[in-house]
């Protein structure tokens, strides 16, 4: 299930976003970058369904929403984080194993 949730490139990206506090889809975009609005809403929708995310709609015109972190939601981000810091650490060397798979015949030259 860990691997499941954590195996869609969205999932921890948003829930990292979310660490600080509520944010409305727009602000998610912004702070994440490279994500669209469907595929942004995909993510929280799904989010949401696993119980990591509460949705809460305040009224108004025009109505605004916003996302949080549910406390079971929180309690993935210390493995998201533990899982940025092993790629910080050992980033370069699995870069430097990607080039050395890499040939003329399978990798385009830079």
């Amino acid at each position: 299930m860990a691997f499941d949730l954590l195996s869609n490139t969205w999932n921890a990206v948003v829930l990292w976003a979310l660490r600080d506090g509520p944010g409305r889809p727009v602000e998610l975009r912004e702070q994440i970058g490279g994500i669209s609005s469907k595929v942004l809403t995909e993510t929280l929708r799904r989010l949401q369904a696993n119980g990591l995310v509460d949705r809460r709609a305040h009224p108004g015109a025009p109505p605004r929403v916003e996302y949080r972190l549910t406390a079971l939601g929180r309690t993935l981000l210390a493995p998201i984080d533990a899982v940025g810091a092993w790629a910080i650490e050992h980033g370069d060397e699995v870069i430097a194993a990607q080039k050395a798979e890499c040939t003329a015949a399978q990798c385009p030259s830079e």
